[in-house]
């Protein structure tokens, strides 16, 4: 099992914190999510889940797309994509999500990791090109321009662009959804981290209607439950939620640039949900937060943290006080 970040109920045996007493910043899932309501329409527990509701109608108007297909998480389609390839060479920029690499290597790819200098050097030896947008864990992001470019090189050989878009959300403008789209270009959205419902397990793939047919005969049916369908549902139609949480966490995550910096641990990267923080202290680090009850979360190669943000004014003041007592150890 590759490590991820959470696991709340594992830190708080190894650490005998109880599991309500822990700050979990190790996610980058906004802490501060759509206001799921507390009713829900009790019909909705009954039926067997409809592609004829709102969802795909209210998901191609937020993603500004004529092709989407809804999975169960953007997880879904990363283990499912490299079923529909025979064995080929993959290129995926690093660090990266673990998901990715680990999939097409189970089943049966060579997979090499690149840094992007590297791959812009070394497109042309591979099939199957896979970039995070902004990359995660490091935040590194990436133009329209430059993404389509890399597209056109591999399409020429029948090759394929997979551009996970999980944290873009708050940079809407940079994404490649509202494109054209094109055989070979493979697009990935996420409610869990902008929305903060990565419990719906709700997630997109926006690509040419070939692949997206693929892809739902590869899932079967039924594969997301109709609450959490009801619920994306409305959650995709909040303007007004959207619009005050595109120019929120910003905010936000410029104050905890500023805290971490102010506390010797300025940001390598980061986006609008998480700041990451390359140090030879991580390990140090990431254990003493978590004597106090704070999760961040760990990376070895390249040795470094993670933070996500604090969802309350308490939250962020305890993070602070758990700061200074780790640089005066």
């Amino acid at each position: 099992m590759l490590n991820h970040g959470g696991r709340i109920h594992a830190y708080a045996k190894q650490y005998g914190i109880a599991t309500n007493d822990w700050l979990d910043l190790s996610t980058g899932i906004n802490p501060n999510g759509w206001p799921v309501p507390g009713q829900i329409p009790a019909k909705i527990w009954a039926r067997l889940p409809e592609n004829e509701d709102d969802l795909i109608v209210r998901a191609k108007t937020y993603y500004q797309c004529e092709h989407i297909l809804p999975v169960a998480g953007s997880q879904a389609a990363i283990q499912l994509l490299p079923t529909l390839r025979t064995a080929c060479r993959v290129a995926i920029l690093s660090p990266a999500y673990e998901e990715h690499c680990h999939c097409w290597q189970q089943a049966g790819h060579e997979v090499v990791a690149l840094e992007s200098v590297e791959l812009e050097q070394q497109i042309n030896q591979f099939d199957v090109v896979i970039v995070i947008n902004p990359n995660n864990p490091s935040g590194e992001t990436f133009s329209t321009e430059r993404l389509l470019n890399w597209h056109r090189l591999l399409l020429s050989r029948n090759g394929w662009l997979i551009v996970d878009e999980a944290f873009i959300d708050v940079t809407a403008q940079k994404s490649l959804a509202s494109f054209p789209v094109q055989p070979g270009l493979i697009i990935l959205r996420s409610l869990g981290k902008f929305f903060g419902l990565a419990g719906l397990r709700v997630g997109f793939v926006i690509a040419h209607p070939d692949m997206l047919s693929l892809l739902n005969e590869k899932m079967g049916p039924w594969s997301i439950a109709s609450v959490s369908r009801w619920v994306a549902a409305q959650a995709l139609a909040d303007r007004h939620w959207q619009q005050q949480l595109c120019q929120l966490l910003p905010q936000s995550a410029a104050r905890l640039t500023q805290l971490l910096t102010d506390y010797q641990l300025r940001p390598t990267g980061g986006c609008a949900l998480f700041q990451w923080v390359k140090t030879n202290q991580a390990p140090h680090i990431h254990h003493q937060l978590a004597e106090q009850g704070i999760l961040c979360r760990l990376f070895d190669n390249p040795v470094a943290l993670r933070f996500g943000l604090p969802a309350s004014e308490s939250d962020w003041l305890r993070l602070e006080k758990a700061l200074q007592q780790v640089i005066t150890k």
